[in-house]
C-alpha cells in the first residue's frame, strides 16, 4: 500500500525548497559498488519515492537514462520543473507495482522512501525487474544523530531540536520508527545472497552549513509536522515561530540567514541480484 502524505500541493513546494540532496560521496559508493557487481555501461536507473528529484539530479550524470517514480503528482510536478538534465523523466507511480520490463534496470534506489514500501511486494517487483548482477542501493540518514554547531551553544541547540522531535513523537507514522532502525527488516528481508555486513553502511557522516530559515523550512516538510499540522494548524504555526525563536535567542542573533554547522549520519544498504 502506498502511503499519502505528501502530496498537496504546498508540502510538495516546500518539500522541493528544503529537503536535502544526498551526500555526493555516498552516491559514489553505490556507483561504484554498480561497476564492481555489474560493470559498465549504466543505462537505467530508477529512483523509487523520488519525491521532488534531489536524488534523480545526483544520479542523472552517471546514467544514459533516469526515471523517478512517486505517488504524488504535485511532487512530481516540483521536480519536472527543476531545469536540468534531459535524461531524467518523472512517472507516478509505486515501488510495488514498477513499470518496466523484467530485467531491464541496473539500478533501483530510494533515499529516504523505503520505509514507506510494502516491503515484500516491493522486494519481488525488485527481483523483477533488475538485471542480472543489477544492484540495489537504499539510503537514509539517521535524524536521531544530528548535531549542530555555533559558537559555545551547540549542545543547547540539539536539545531544543531534539524537544521538537518529542513533541512530534506522537504523530509519527510507523514507518520512520522503520527507518530510523536503518530498515533493519528491510535488509533481513532482501532475498539476495550478496548482501553481508560489509555492504551495509551504517554511518556514513554528512556535515554543511545551513540557516536557521532553512532548518525551519526543513521541519516544517517532516510527516509528523504535517500531521500535526491537519489537526492543529495554528499549534504547528506557533511550534515553528516557538522553535525559531529559541535557536536565534540561544545564538545570539536576530537574522534567520545566520548559518551553523549540521553534522549527521546517512546509511545505505547495497544489494546485487545473482545471475
Amino acid at each position: 500500500m502506498a502511503y499519502r502524505l505528501f502530496e498537496g500541493k504546498e508540502h510538495a513546494s516546500i518539500y522541493q525548497q528544503y529537503r536535502f540532496t544526498p551526500p555526493s560521496g555516498l552516491k559514489d559508493i553505490i556507483i561504484q559498488y554498480l561497476d564492481k557487481k555489474k560493470g559498465r555501461p549504466h543505462l537505467l536507473a530508477v529512483d523509487l519515492g523520488c519525491g521532488t528529484g534531489q536524488h534523480s539530479r545526483l544520479l542523472a550524470p552517471h546514467f544514459k537514462e533516469v526515471v523517478g517514480i512517486d505517488i504524488s503528482d504535485c511532487q512530481l510536478e516540483e521536480a519536472r520543473a527543476v531545469p536540468g538534465y534531459t535524461n531524467i523523466t518523472y512517472r507516478k507511480g509505486t515501488a510495488e507495482e514498477l513499470p518496466f520490463e523484467n530485467g531491464t534496470v541496473d539500478l533501483l534506489t530510494a533515499a529516504s522512501a523505503a520505509h514507506w514500501f510494502d516491503q515484500s511486494k516491493f522486494l519481488l517487483e525488485a527481483n523483477r525487474v533488475l538485471k542480472p548482477r543489477g544492484c540495489m542501493a537504499l539510503l537514509g540518514f539517521a535524524d536521531n544523530n544530528i548535531r549542530f554547531t555555533y559558537k559555545d551553544c551547540g549542545e543547547k541547540l540539539n536539545g531544543i531540536y531534539q524537544e521538537v522531535k518529542e513533541l512530534l513523537r506522537p504523530y509519527t507514522s510507523n514507518p520512520v520508527a522503520v527507518s530510523e532502525s536503518k530498515l533493519e527488516s528491510l535488509y533481513s528481508a532482501i532475498p539476495f545472497p550478496d548482501k553481508e555486513r560489509s555492504n551495509r553502511i551504517e554511518s556514513f557522516p554528512s556535515k554543511s552549513m545551513i540557516s536557521v530559515r532553512r532548518l525551519v523550512g526543513f521541519i516544517s516538510s517532516w510527516s509528523m509536522y504535517n500531521s500535526f499540522k491537519r489537526e492543529n494548524p495554528q499549534g504547528a504555526e506557533d511550534l515553528l515561530t516557538n522553535f525559531q525563536k529559541r535557536f536565534l535567542d540561544e545564538m545570539g542573533v536576530t537574522s534567520v540567514d545566520t548559518e551553523i554547522e549540521r553534522e549527521w549520519q546517512y546509511f545505505c544498504i547495497l544489494a546485487s541480484k545473482p545471475l
